[in-house]
């Protein structure tokens, strides 16, 4: 794991020094690079967001409430067309104890064309559904009843847990610096990153299951082998002297961590994620909703502590 994070660290360091190379030697194009990854990356750093949620019991190996919380994510992506497998993504199962009654939640993903090319199509909208059952039930080995029903409520859980357990995903630079070398040109950077954010393997669900519809594939999590700890921070909203809130402030600490380039940051409207490979993760539902384009990141190598300022719409 050691040598795997050191490589990690060589290939960034090689693919910011490429950076800072293009930034001298051709600087429109740097900038029009960096405006574009901004603008692509606010998209797909936006997290999952439920659409419906559905009722239907686990029968095997134990007996169990199941709800599916069924939501869209631009992450996933659309299928190529209509003959093409249609991607999925699935979290892992959460089971869940009241003082009545014990359940199981579990999320899935479709990229929002696929939910909204069904909203009017109940026939489509059924196959969805079905197709993720069926991928529910191969990835995790459990037998579900056939019958189902669409909940009153929106979803089932806390929105932070679905989206901390939907979008655990690890990002691959190997082939970053090759690509650049070879065509001495970040639009293939661009191209690799936006296209294939992740490397799945796939699930092919068999033609009879599906009624000679579009296949499905699996887009299944690459999930981090070690704990990722939840590093100590505060938040505060900042007010004028009129108490109108300004902006909010995030201070993050890190032990341990002595570079930026070591943080994987992505702002919402009204989330944040930080990642940091191996060590740790932290993701919080913002109190106000910010302005993405002018929030700022500062980290503090002595001390290392990251400060997000991140100023209010």
């Amino acid at each position: 794991m050691e040598t795997s994070s050191k490589g990690l660290l060589t290939q960034l360091t090689q693919f910011w020094n490429l950076l800072d190379d293009l930034a001298e030697n051709d600087p429109e194009r740097y900038k029009s690079f960096i405006q574009q990854e901004l603008k692509e990356g606010k998209e797909l750093s936006a997290g999952p967001e439920p659409q419906f949620c559905l009722q239907t019991r686990i029968l095997k190996p134990t007996k169990k409430l199941l709800y599916i919380n069924l939501c869209q994510w631009k992450r996933v992506p659309a299928p190529q067309s209509a003959a093409h497998p249609v991607p999925i993504r699935v979290g892992r199962p959460e089971d869940i104890s009241e003082t009545s009654d014990a359940y199981t939640v579990i999320s899935v993903a479709y990229n929002p064309e696929v939910l909204h090319g069904a909203e009017e199509d109940q026939v489509r909208k059924d196959q969805l559904i079905r197709m993720a059952m069926e991928c529910i039930e191969q990835r995790f080995q459990i037998s579900l009843s056939h019958s189902y029903h669409a909940t009153k409520f929106k979803m089932k859980g806390s929105i932070q847990r679905m989206k901390q357990n939907l979008m655990s995903i690890q990002t691959d630079f190997r082939d970053l610096k090759e690509k650049m070398r070879k065509e001495n040109t970040l639009e293939a950077i661009r191209t690799s990153s936006v296209n294939s954010p992740d490397h799945f393997p796939q699930l092919l669900l068999p033609k009879d299951q599906v009624s000679g519809k579009p296949l499905i594939e699996e887009l299944s999590s690459t999930e981090i082998q070690v704990d990722m700890k939840i590093p100590a921070h505060e938040l505060k909203i900042v007010k004028d002297q009129n108490e109108k809130p300004l902006k909010i402030e995030l201070k993050v600490e890190l032990p341990g961590v002595n570079s930026a380039s070591l943080c994987d940051l992505h702002v919402s409207k009204d989330d944040l994620l930080i990642v940091v490979s191996e060590k740790y993760q932290l993701h919080l539902n913002l109190p106000k909703s910010v302005d993405t384009e002018m929030t700022t990141a500062k980290f503090i190598k002595d001390k290392s502590t990251l400060i997000i300022t991140m100023p209010l719409v």
